[in-house]
């Protein structure tokens, strides 16, 4: 059976981009442009009435900031990855977006094979950060800057809820997940619902950033 494209979401506002990045996507038939938008209201409404598996957001637009536009836009599309594509290299401005509830964070100067994986893997549910971003991603973590949730949290958690908060940490997918704990996809994503219940958090990358944060993101199963 043939496996339905990844519907994309482009919302920026420069024309040129945006028709750059859709004559480059349309080039592979695994994903499908449904919609663009110039501006966050526009992108919010495309969202709800498309309900793409994942959204291209550039983070600095005229009226309503990509920010902005991504904690609307996860109110509405749950579901949807929103990934942030910008050219700012700041580390604030990518801890930012990670902690509202960014699915990854692009640079404009990702060569095309890079965005093609990218798209791929936040459509599985990874997280997708720019290889240049990494260490100031790390140094940001490092700084010791936090969401709502606090330590005390990690207590509410079960076993089981550590062990799928740290493998959202290392950037595993609701699939990777259930093969490594040996678990369905189903109850991963039941666990992963109860995590972001205790811990007070909107979506699996603060979930993940909070896992870094309090040195849970380690490799064991």
């Amino acid at each position: 059976m043939e496996q339905e494209p990844i519907s994309v979401l482009l919302v920026d506002d420069h024309t040129l981009f945006r028709s750059g990045v859709r004559s480059l996507l349309q080039r592979h038939p695994e994903f499908s442009v449904v919609g663009e938008a110039a501006d966050g209201v526009e992108g919010i409404k495309r969202a709800q009435q498309l309900q793409p598996q994942v959204v291209l957001l550039d983070l600095n637009m005229p009226g309503m900031s990509g920010l902005e536009t991504l904690q609307l836009m996860l109110q509405d599309c749950p579901d949807s990855a929103i990934v942030m594509l910008t050219v700012s290299e700041d580390a604030q401005d990518l801890a930012a977006a990670l902690r509202a509830g960014a699915s990854g964070y692009l640079l404009k100067n990702i060569d095309t094979d890079a965005l093609v994986r990218s798209i791929r893997r936040a459509a599985e549910g990874q997280t997708v950060v720019a290889e240049a971003m990494t260490a100031k991603l790390v140094a940001q973590l490092q700084g010791g800057a936090q969401g709502a949730a606090s330590v005390s949290d990690l207590d509410k958690l079960t076993p089981r809820e550590r062990d799928v908060i740290g493998a959202l940490a290392r950037g595993e997918s609701n699939k990777i997940i259930a093969r490594n704990l040996d678990l369905s996809e189903s109850t991963v994503k039941i666990h992963v619902q109860n995590v972001l219940k205790k811990l007070k958090l909107n979506s699996r990358v603060q979930a993940a950033v909070f896992a870094v944060e309090h040195g849970i993101s380690g490799s064991e199963r």
